[in-house]
């Protein structure tokens, strides 16, 4: 078997498909060959992988969690009563997905054990897409371990073409990057091809083009932790798009690159610095004064 190099997603759709198998599977025996471990072993480590997700998921969904700085919690907690006790708009799954995904994000805030997905400051989004699919529709463990090598395999392409750190590309690059993995993931969990897998990385991360990293305080709490909340609305919306047979205009490595151009022309306030944009309002700097005092955010970071 030839050696994948991870640069393109499309090289990665033509492999699978001359192979005849799922994203996944291609990953996993490709891995093992470049890593010299055994599939089975690889396999193992994505299984303690989902179980830490399983893990902070959980203890995230607790009421009386709080961050560090005092800034957040609880949230989670109030979707998921919302999800089992409301009406929630967009379907029962789909409201817990959301809750998970702030669990997971809360949990992070409060020093918690997670899995970087790619990033902590997004590491809700994949999780809450997988556990949904594993605890709400019915997916098999073993299909939800696969799919955690699809969503890999299209962050080390987005990772090796553009960035996934909010330092260098803004949120797009990190909560954006965990969106298309998660909705990779949800297509190969839904029976999709790898091509369908493509055209959701697409449609995710188009989306999400020239979101800006602005953490109030300089904190990876506000407005981060919801915005997992919405980039795994963003991986359902745009598996199921995908699904349906909708293609997007742009191929999946020419929106990566597109946000890579955008990521280098956003000013310097607008990636991580938290001098611009949500922390730079007069709420944002209030809360900054609450957590640090009268120092300036510049010399937290």
């Amino acid at each position: 078997m030839q050696q994948l190099s991870y640069a393109t997603i499309a090289g990665l759709v033509q492999a699978a498909e001359k192979a005849g198998v799922p994203l996944s599977h291609l990953v996993l025996a490709d891995q093992a060959q470049q890593l010299e471990r055994t599939p089975q072993s690889l396999w193992e480590q994505m299984d303690q992988s989902l179980a830490v997700m399983e893990e902070s998921a959980q203890m995230g969904m607790r009421p009386d969690i709080r961050s560090t700085s005092g800034l957040t919690g609880g949230d989670a907690a109030r979707m998921q009563a919302y999800a089992k006790g409301g009406s929630p708009l967009a379907g029962g799954p789909f409201a817990r997905a959301v809750a998970r995904a702030l669990a997971v994000s809360e949990y992070n805030a409060a020093m918690g054990r997670i899995v970087a997905a790619p990033t902590a400051g997004s590491c809700g989004i994949l999780p809450a897409a997988v556990l949904t699919m594993l605890q709400d529709r019915g997916a098999s463990r073993e299909a939800c371990i696969y799919s955690l090598f699809t969503a890999a395999a299209v962050g080390m392409v987005i990772a090796q073409n553009a960035c996934i750190a909010g330092a260098q590309g803004g949120c797009q690059a990190e909560c954006g990057s965990a969106a298309a993995m998660a909705a990779a993931a949800l297509v190969e969990l839904a029976g999709g091809t790898p091509d369908q897998c493509a055209q959701a990385v697409a449609i995710a991360l188009k989306n999400v083009l020239g979101l800006v990293c602005d953490p109030v305080a300089g904190l990876v709490e506000i407005p981060c932790i919801k915005r997992n909340a919405s980039g795994v609305a963003g991986a359902f919306t745009a598996a199921d798009m995908a699904l349906a047979g909708i293609k997007s205009a742009i191929p999946a490595d020419e929106v990566i690159l597109a946000m890579k151009w955008v990521g280098d022309a956003m000013p310097a306030a607008l990636r991580e610095t938290a001098e611009g944009g949500l922390a730079a309002t007069p709420t944002g700097r209030r809360l900054h004064r609450q957590v640090f005092g009268d120092q300036p955010a510049g010399e937290m970071l």
